[in-house]
């Protein structure tokens, strides 16, 4: 999935990050695609990319949060991300709803 606009640092760091997710047993789409978007999120960070998000460049870096919000964990998912899937799922009175109100609404618990 390397592409045209990715530097040789870019493209050994889609390599390192989708091998180690393969050695960690993760299938080889996910692991494409959980890499390809870890250096594009790092690009963005940098400066490298035409297109950012907020979150891309106000948020913790992807090395340093560590999976942080990876739908488990001790985090768990945002209240982004739970409004979203809230949002998917037509929950009425989402948008007053707390972080542990949506998580609720979705089924999370």
């Amino acid at each position: 999935m390397p592409q045209k606009a990715w530097s040789k640092k870019r493209e050994r760091q889609y390599e390192d990050i989708k091998e180690s997710l393969e050695k960690r047993g993760r299938k080889d789409s996910e692991a494409k695609e959980i890499a390809a978007r870890t250096v594009n999120k790092e690009r963005a960070r940098s400066g490298e990319a035409a297109q950012k998000s907020k979150t891309s460049t106000n948020d913790v870096s992807s090395s340093r949060r560590g999976g942080l919000r990876s739908h488990s964990g001790p985090g768990g998912r945002t209240k982004a991300q739970l409004y979203a899937e809230a949002r998917k799922k037509n929950v009425r009175g989402r948008s007053s709803m707390t972080k542990d109100e949506l998580a609720d609404a979705v089924g999370r618990r």
